[in-house]
């Protein structure tokens, strides 16, 4: 027998549902607030990923499905959404539009090559937002504000962390003196955070390590070192969320280990799955498209973690829907077929049985199904034109033509 690959999941039954309930609520929430759909490959170049989560990432060192096809390009499936987007975005000159704001959501499947785990797949799902073109702070906390919605209308409690990651004015400053004081406590650090002091020190502060973090308590805030223009906008950011009655906290330690992310960072996590977890980050990255080749363009984004809520998930109570039409003898299935296909065209669920089996037997099956309607043919209404209907939810019945069916209903 041929099983899925360690890593990879079927989503069928019930788990298909609750995907495509969140996917499908989180889209109509996207659409209401102004972003249109976007669908990238799967597959793209390998250096879109090294020049935009970064070489010095564990996700492009150790954590990239890379390979070498057919033609010799070195290509890999994708480990995350937004490259791909802002990739799409250049692309298609929509850069070369100042002035204009573009916003689009996306949903669909990543792939890290990582040690699988409760909630952590090797290919997992995403759904995500990105917004181009507009650098007010407001929309900072619009998206917030829409990650909020979703999980409100998903029925997950959450709390909300946010920091400021400064600008290229008072980044690098502030870089400095986290490298000097990083260097003080060297000895005491993880391999990692070694390592990363000379490749990624900022990332240092998001190490997970016990032993790291007491050793960073001490460490500067880049919250205490902002200009005057990233902390009003900060500041500003913090009001809207007080006055719009989201929780939140400010994490120092909540950051984005690349040059072009910029202002504000944010994630959602939960204690529904165990130890305080992400369930869904963003930031501003107002130089990605800038890194990328593109012009200047101020951007930001989030994404959920589909496989980290799937759990959490309140599922709306099911209601039954359709019919279920069936034969108690073989000369009555076929003209069940035509019935059926009037019901589809009317945009009504219709599965039709072929077996010929007894009246008990087709209201088990209606059942089984959640159909709303159970609709038999019998030797008496095949000589007389008529169908018999009964509504599983009220629990009434009645026998009519068959062509009168709509007056069933």
């Amino acid at each position: 027998m041929i099983n899925a690959l360690r890593g990879m999941k079927d989503l069928i039954f019930e788990e298909a549902e609750r995907y495509r309930y969140i996917t499908e609520t989180a889209a109509r929430i996207a659409q209401n607030y102004g972003f249109s759909y976007i669908e990238t490959p799967i597959l793209e170049e390998t250096r879109l990923f090294k020049r935009s989560v970064g070489e010095s990432s564990d996700i492009v060192g150790k954590e990239m499905y890379q390979f070498t096809d057919k033609g010799g390009n070195d290509v890999c499936l994708r480990p995350e959404g937004t490259a791909g987007v802002v990739r799409a975005f250049i692309q298609a000159k929509l850069d070369r539009q100042q002035g204009q704001k573009y916003r689009f959501f996306y949903f669909g499947p990543m792939f890290r090559y990582e040690r699988p785990q409760k909630g952590r797949l090797r290919q997992f799902h995403q759904f995500g937002v990105e917004s181009f073109g507009e650098a007010a702070v407001e929309e900072d906390f619009t998206l917030i504000q829409m990650l909020a919605d979703i999980f409100d209308t998903l029925g997950i409690r959450y709390s909300v962390k946010i920091n400021s990651l400064g600008c290229k004015e008072c980044m690098p400053p502030y870089r400095e003196s986290l490298v000097s004081h990083l260097q003080d406590i060297e000895d005491g650090l993880c391999e990692d955070c070694r390592r990363r002091i000379a490749t990624n020190p900022i990332r240092v502060l998001d190490c997970k390590n016990e032993s790291c973090q007491n050793l960073l308590k001490e460490a500067p805030r880049i919250t205490d070192n902002l200009c005057e223009k990233c902390d009003r906008d900060f500041a500003r950011l913090k009001h809207l969320l007080s006055e719009s009655g989201i929780p939140y906290e400010v994490d120092a330690n909540l950051v984005r280990g690349l040059d072009y992310y910029s202002g504000t960072a944010f994630e959602f996590v939960s204690d529904e799955i165990g130890a305080q977890s992400a369930i869904a980050g963003g930031g501003r990255y107002d130089r990605l498209v800038e890194f990328l080749d593109g012009r200047p363009t101020p951007g930001i984004g989030f994404a959920i973690g589909i496989e980290r809520i799937m759990e959490l998930v309140q599922m709306p109570e099911k209601s039954r829907e359709g019919w279920y039409l069936g034969a108690m003898l073989p000369e009555a299935v076929e003209s069940l077929l035509d019935l059926a296909h009037k019901r589809r065209e009317a945009g009504e669920k219709t599965v039709v049985e072929y077996t010929p089996k007894s009246l008990k037997a087709h209201l088990k099956g209606a059942d089984k199904i959640g159909a709303r309607y159970c609709a038999v043919i019998g030797e008496d209404e095949l000589a007389n034109g008529t169908i018999w209907v009964k509504d599983l939810e009220e629990k009434s019945e009645r026998v009519a033509p068959i062509e009168s069916l709509e007056s069933l209903i």
